[in-house]
């Protein structure tokens, strides 16, 4: 198709030179041109051959008279990111007095200056010369304000200032949206100074921006959250803190526990119970699990019994066998908390396992190996061997380990 069109263009070239070439031959047209006691006569032909080649030489004149300028200007450029370049590897490498000498003399480049500037703060910051990198941040943000500001206010968080990085924030705010690290900035900074309002405000606008990955947003989004449930002082706000957040929130492992341990502390455990079994039948999480056996002693029978329900589609979870004990320890159970700690140290030894277990000795009053667990809880804490207990009943043993899907069905080795 293309061969085609391009013949095409040819032939309509062809048949235009022929046609021009055909008026020219019989008219080639007159111009006189009269100035003073001159006079030049010519035809219209010769007239534009004329134009074209004056108008030739005129531009090579002019592009040989700029030459050297433009040598230099690209002289200049080249130092320039050269200097750039060795300012940002001295920086990275902790040279910081080579670094902010050749970002300050990059940063007389204009295209360079912003970024030489911003970057030789940093250097200057790194060093301790605080007032220096002050005034790099002030000639940086003539051109670059947004910049200056996010990098400023990481400064004053580094220096341990968080509650001035917050105002700084937040009086640029109120004036002009925030770029999308200065929200994230500002989110660090009111969790730093338990404003959990503004934390929140700072995590919704970033949600919006959708300028982080997602493994950092929901890492950020996990950590304020979490915080601002456990500083609810009372039921009345964590439930209205809790209902006013995202359904996505509300799904998060860290909320739920977050939510769970602060209802159980302020005596309300029943809701705090049913958002974990209605997070748990939805998608299994050990530390959901772990946190159903930390709740008090309310209920202890009935959520026994869900518990166990649970075993058949995870019977190789450590934090739920870590929860059976427990719950069996509240309601007096012996043999079968035994039967589940057992069970999980044959799967994952833990210090929370030994320690349930040496409560579990304590409460059948045996003292001695009590203690013995109670030991062994210590030194597996500090990553050092537990004593073997001589207790010839107790086998942790491994075991092994069964697999199943997540509907409880067995799989094949």
């Amino acid at each position: 198709m293309r061969l085609w069109i391009l013949l095409l263009v040819l032939l309509i070239v062809a048949f235009a030179a022929a046609f021009g070439w055909q008026m020219v031959a019989t008219d080639p047209g007159y111009v006189m041109i009269r100035l003073g006691g001159w006079r030049i006569e010519t035809s219209v032909v010769f007239a534009i051959v004329a134009l074209l080649l004056l108008w030739s030489v005129l531009s090579l004149l002019v592009r040989l008279s700029r030459w050297p300028f433009r040598a230099w200007s690209h002289r200049t450029q080249r130092r320039g990111r050269e200097r750039i370049a060795a300012g940002l590897t001295a920086l990275a490498e902790g040279r910081y007095g080579k670094a902010m000498r050749d970002l300050e003399r990059a940063s007389h480049q204009t295209g360079l200056r912003a970024p030489a500037l911003l970057a030789a703060a940093r250097a200057a910051h790194a060093s301790g010369e605080s007032a220096r990198a002050d005034a790099s941040l002030d000639e940086a943000a003539e051109s670059e304000p947004a910049a200056a500001l996010a990098l400023r206010a990481r400064f004053l968080i580094e220096q341990g200032k968080p509650d001035a990085a917050l105002d700084l924030l937040q009086a640029a705010q109120s004036t002009a949206p925030l770029a999308p690290s200065a929200q994230r900035l500002l989110a660090e900074a009111a969790l730093m100074c338990g404003d959990h309002a503004s934390a929140l405000d700072a995590l919704t606008a970033l949600g919006r921006g959708g300028q982080l990955a997602e493994a950092t947003y929901e890492s950020l989004q996990a950590r304020v959250v979490t915080a601002a449930l456990h500083a609810a002082p009372d039921s009345v706000r964590l439930n209205t803190l809790w209902t006013s957040l995202t359904r996505a929130q509300r799904s998060l492992p860290e909320a739920i526990d977050a939510y769970a341990r602060r209802a159980a502390a302020l005596g309300v455990v029943l809701p705090a119970l049913d958002e974990i079994e209605s997070a748990l039948r939805k998608t299994w999480s050990e530390q959901l699990a772990r946190t159903y056996g930390e709740l008090g002693e309310a209920d202890a029978d009935t959520r026994l019994r869900r518990a166990e329900g649970w075993l058949d589609a995870h019977p190789n979870s450590p934090g739920l066998l870590l929860t059976l004990g427990r719950l069996c320890l509240q309601a007096h159970i012996w043999g079968k908390a035994r039967e589940y700690l057992e069970r999980g140290l044959s799967i994952e030894p833990s210090a929370d396992l030994w320690e349930t277990l040496g409560e579990c000795f304590l409460g059948q009053g045996d003292e001695e190996e009590a203690a013995r667990c109670l030991r062994n809880a210590l030194r597996i804490a500090r990553g050092e061997a537990v004593e073997a207990v001589s207790r010839s009943a107790l086998d942790t043993r491994a075991s092994a380990v069964e697999h199943r899907s997540e509907h409880g069905v067995p799989r094949l080795a």
